[in-house]
């Protein structure tokens, strides 16, 4: 890991990179001068070139016959896809472009690799320093909409004791960051990587947050136990107890003996690995494959729109015109990031290191013994019951069930994440 610089040094070289226009640094682009510990400023331009490429590839796309079936069971539906397709024709990427280039954004190496991120401080005093993580095929995107009520809590609706300081980086290999050149980029080495990105930053006190990917990196951050980490919080948690990830895993019919909360949990966890993880197994198998999704726009989207089956019927609504937690200008600006930064494949990679340096079953319990706060969506993969959360995190300090959302839950119910994350952490703030 790349070394810690005092706070004034890191101040210093902000001062300098920004006195001589280091914007617009590309990943893998370090500064002429830059050390392995420096902080650069960074913002993203697509050139026209690239988006008429894009377009173009889009509208000559070559399309299959339509689903033998009325339904979504053979996958993503040619109605839907060409529903997306027609709407990215007309789709503005300058408008989130703009938006994501509003927020201070940098760019620093640790452990040989460029990582990207959004930082965002408070005016508030005592805000209290958190770092949100993504996943697949999730992105910074996800988190855009909750920057500003998290950082500026009382013009949404909060106090000044709900202020947050917000640092929400790029996993290796997803827009922005660096490219993995060797293997092994796995969750528990992007953990640490996460703990040196807070120190760096200078924050000695701080809590982390996670769903999907997002999720395994904070909880593992949460079992390393870095300086400083007082706390997490996840809305895809690992709570799945041991036998009945045997039951789960044998294909078996759920136990007689479960609470409705458990038995719902146990079903969408079936249906999940019987008809849901198709993506999962080619990545963490043959990540290299897929150049289809590298060539084609339609490909890479259609690729990302099967994610679980409540997300995508939910985007299906949205292209067919119905109010949903995602609008068709999310589901694009994300689909449109991954286009243009190239990131279909190396995003795919962490699978596969996830699979070949494993760090544990997705939903299995890790061990932690931090506090941790639970938000079980919905219509996430799976909604956690409370009674197996308070067996796998024995200081569960918050534990909830909105009313609404999935697996984006930051990204379809901004609202609801943010008072989640307010109340979370709640309890902690004061050992700052």
């Amino acid at each position: 890991m790349s070394h810690i610089q005092p706070e004034v040094t890191r101040r210093t070289l902000l001062t300098a990179a920004a006195a001589a226009g280091a914007l617009g640094i590309l990943p893998g682009t370090p500064a002429a001068s830059a050390t392995s510990a420096d902080i650069r400023p960074f913002k993203f331009s697509a050139t026209d070139e690239q988006l008429k490429d894009l377009h173009r590839r889009v509208a000559a796309t070559r399309w299959p016959d339509r689903e033998t079936v009325f339904d979504d069971t053979q996958g993503v539906r040619l109605d839907t896809i060409q529903k997306v397709a027609k709407y990215w024709r007309a789709h503005d990427w300058r408008k989130v472009e703009a938006r994501l280039n509003s927020f201070p954004q940098f760019m620093t190496e640790i452990d040989g690799l460029d990582i990207h991120f959004i930082h965002v401080k408070s005016k508030h005093e005592n805000a209290l320093p958190i770092i949100i993580t993504h996943g697949w095929p999730g992105s910074i995107i996800e988190q855009m909409k909750i920057i500003r009520p998290l950082t500026d809590p009382t013009a949404y609706g909060g106090t000044e004791a709900d202020a947050f300081d917000v640092v929400i980086p790029s996993l290796p290999g997803y827009g922005f960051s660096g490219k993995p050149k060797e293997k092994g980029w796995n969750p528990p080495r992007i953990a640490k990587a996460w703990a040196v990105l807070m120190q760096r930053l200078g924050y000695t006190k701080y809590v982390a947050q996670g769903g999907d990917w997002g999720n395994a990196v904070t909880e593992l951050m949460a079992v390393q136990e870095p300086a400083g980490l007082i706390g997490i919080h996840t809305n895809m948690a690992a709570t799945v107890p041991a036998d009945i990830a045997k039951l789960l895993s044998a294909g078996a019919p759920a136990p007689a003996d479960l609470t409705a909360d458990e038995k719902r949990a146990y079903e969408q966890l079936d249906d999940f690995y019987k008809n849901g993880l198709g993506y999962a197994i080619e990545m963490n198998n043959r990540p290299q494959t897929l150049y289809g999704i590298v060539d084609s726009p339609v490909g890479l989207a259609s690729w990302m729109l099967d994610h679980d089956i409540r997300s995508y019927r939910m985007i299906a609504r949205s292209f067919n015109g119905e109010k949903e937690g995602l609008t068709p200008d999310d589901v694009l600006d994300n689909v449109t990031l991954y286009w243009l930064t190239n990131t279909a494949i190396s995003s795919a990679r962490l699978y596969w290191d996830n699979a070949h340096f494993p760090s544990g079953g997705f939903f299995d319990p890790r061990g932690i013994k931090i506090p941790v706060a639970v938000s079980a969506f919905p219509d996430e993969i799976y909604q956690a019951p409370q009674s197996w959360a308070e067996k796998a995190y024995p200081k569960l300090v918050h534990y909830n069930r909105p009313v609404k959302g999935g697996h984006f839950a930051a990204w379809e119910q901004p609202e609801l994440f943010t008072e989640e994350l307010r109340a979370s952490f709640k309890s902690l703030r004061e050992q700052i």
